[in-house]
């Protein structure tokens, strides 16, 4: 079952996205200090279309801590 469009929005401000606002049902996130950036199209109860979930993936990985 496909997430939904609020959770992908949840897991990119969890990891210190910010939102830059933008027209019609697009949203654009940006991280602070570097030129990663992820659009993600469509309302917050649709579902997550397959490539948005990957490129919010791909995204979180560059950010990920590692553990000590």
């Amino acid at each position: 079952m496909p997430r939904k469009v609020r959770q992908l929005i949840q897991d990119l401000e969890q990891a210190g996205f910010e939102f830059a606002p933008g027209k019609g049902s697009h949203r654009k996130f940006y991280h602070p200090g570097t030129r990663q950036v992820v659009l993600i199209s469509g309302g917050l109860g649709d579902d997550a279309r397959h490539y948005q979930e990957r490129d919010v993936k791909r995204a979180l990985a560059t950010f990920k801590k590692p553990k000590p």
